[in-house]
């Protein structure tokens, strides 16, 4: 099981190793810049729900990615009400990271759901983030209400003949010419993007890929079953039959940004890539450390996303 827990993700790492002891924390060491800020003071103003059994914060494990939106003049603060209740008062943008299940389901109220896809209708702006199982499951209806489809499990790329990862990297050469990934200028383009343990998507007619999922990538539903798959490939197990009785194929994307009447929408299937974790343990192993502080070119993505959200980018 070794090559496949150091290929897992992070958050995946705590059940692959469970005798290791661990601490998971924000990287005290990052510390975002904007060479030249979108907004010099009073940006819009970015709500992070925190309302919704919320794994990403605003003062938890997003932290970086708060930081780095102050950088570049935004106005950030947390989400504490429900949709349908004043959670969406003053809301310029609504960022939604890995809210978690309530009663094995949906923690968003259909009231709410309807609340959110009516304030993007009338011109709102939404950053949906939704990671492994049990995020996609959470998310599903919210989603669906948009036309996105979400995988729900966890999804992978196999880098040898009983080899696999859940850390994706999407180089230059996979990207379109959306302004997402092109940005105001030169300097602002996107060369790459990392994620860390995620799902795959399938967006709406019209919709535009932003990541487009690794070719022949699969998706297993939950963590047990893709360590039980590669436990069957490293063990020598015959590798089609495996990966066919253990995962589905991906869905295309991971990444999606598309429109919905006057608003905007982004959808994101893995959140760490745009935070900056750091692994410690106890056995004198070292430090190991996942999101922008690992891909540099997250940063870039993610301001990116805000400023096509804001209007910054057409």
């Amino acid at each position: 099981m070794r090559r496949f827990a150091l290929a897992l993700g992070l958050i995946a790492l705590a059940v692959a190793a469970p005798a290791v002891a661990q601490q998971q924390m924000t990287d005290p060491d990052f510390h975002p810049t904007v060479a030249r800020p979108a907004f010099a003071a009073d940006g819009p103003v970015v709500v992070i729900d925190g309302a919704h059994n919320n794994f990403h914060t605003v003062d938890g494990r997003y932290a970086p990615f708060v930081a780095l939106l102050r950088a570049d003049g935004y106005q950030v603060r947390g989400g504490t009400a429900p949709f349908d209740a004043g959670g969406l008062e003053g809301a310029g943008v609504l960022v939604i990271a890995n809210a978690g299940p309530a009663d094995g389901g949906s923690p968003f109220t259909a009231s709410e759901i309807e609340a959110v896809e009516r304030w993007v209708r009338g011109g709102g702006r939404l950053l949906l983030i939704a990671d492994h199982a049990p995020f996609g499951t959470a998310a599903e209806a919210l989603a669906a209400r948009f036309g996105v489809k979400m995988g729900k499990g966890y999804a992978f790329a196999m880098t040898g003949e009983a080899d696999l990862t859940t850390n994706l990297t999407y180089p230059a050469e996979a990207f379109g010419d959306h302004p997402i990934i092109t940005g105001r200028n030169a300097d602002e383009r996107v060369s790459s993007v990392t994620a860390f343990t995620g799902q795959s998507l399938q967006g709406p007619e019209g919709s535009v890929i932003l990541l487009p999922m690794t070719v022949g990538a699969r998706e297993a539903r939950d963590l047990p079953t893709l360590q039980a798959l590669a436990e069957r490939l490293e063990g020598g197990a015959a590798r089609e039959a495996a990966l066919a009785e253990l995962s589905t194929p991906a869905l295309p994307a991971q990444g999606l940004a598309f429109t919905h009447g006057e608003g905007r929408v982004v959808v994101l299937g893995e959140a760490g890539m745009l935070s900056a974790q750091v692994v410690r343990y106890s056995d004198g192993q070292p430090d190991r450390r996942f999101g922008m502080n690992m891909a540099p070119g997250n940063a870039q993505f993610g301001l990116n996303i805000l400023h096509w959200l804001t209007g910054l980018l057409p």
